[in-house]
């Protein structure tokens, strides 16, 4: 009978935490530490950078090392900054973004591989400009416990590059103008709620 006791009790044991390691964990953005921004060439000779002031992001898994992580990430299109007020009027016309029609932009990750310790290949959809297309990045992430709150915390740098005219922005821009591929660099850390 003691056996048998015994045994029922390491399977409810070994259930429940079978059940308490596939619980689904939300992890929020802490806006206070994350940037979406990108980098596009003018002339063929600069740089230009740019990003987004106002932007939200959640990672939800059920995996400690993200392998089956989850990420929805928006962005408000009218927060763009580039420090130049006069280009980030003409990027929010009908001639890049025309963010009276498509004021959002979004992304959803579709998978989530681990390809080292630390490194992922993410791919997902990122809707622009009324567009959805397919996008493959790159995540480094880091792990941590905020020693004030005690929470722990996961830092993401992530890095890819776009087609602009995949998304019918700046159609009319010849590529020696502004560059075809966008870069896009994004740090972002998170907080598990």
């Amino acid at each position: 009978m003691k056996k048998l006791a015994a045994i029922t009790m390491i399977a409810i044991t070994a259930l429940l935490f079978a059940f308490k390691t596939n619980e689904h964990a939300t992890w929020s953005l802490d806006k206070a530490h994350a940037k979406l921004g990108f980098t596009i060439t003018h002339l063929m000779v600069s740089d230009v950078e740019g990003w987004f002031k106002i932007f939200d992001a959640k990672i939800t898994t059920t995996k400690e090392d993200f392998s089956d992580a989850v990420v929805e990430m928006t962005a408000d299109v009218n927060s763009i900054n580039t420090d130049n007020e006069q280009r980030d009027k003409h990027l929010k016309s009908a001639d890049f973004f025309d963010v009276a029609k498509y004021s959002t932009l979004t992304f959803k990750s579709k998978t989530f591989k681990k390809i080292s310790d630390k490194e992922y290949k993410v791919t997902g959809d990122l809707t622009m400009h009324g567009i959805t297309k397919t996008v493959e990045l790159t995540a480094i992430c880091r792990l941590g416990i905020n020693p004030m709150s005690k929470k722990s915390v996961a830092g993401f740098k992530i890095t890819g590059a776009i087609k602009r005219t995949d998304f019918n922005i700046g159609a009319s821009m010849p590529s020696a103008m502004i560059s075809e591929e966008v870069e896009i660099i994004a740090n972002a850390e998170f907080i598990k709620d």
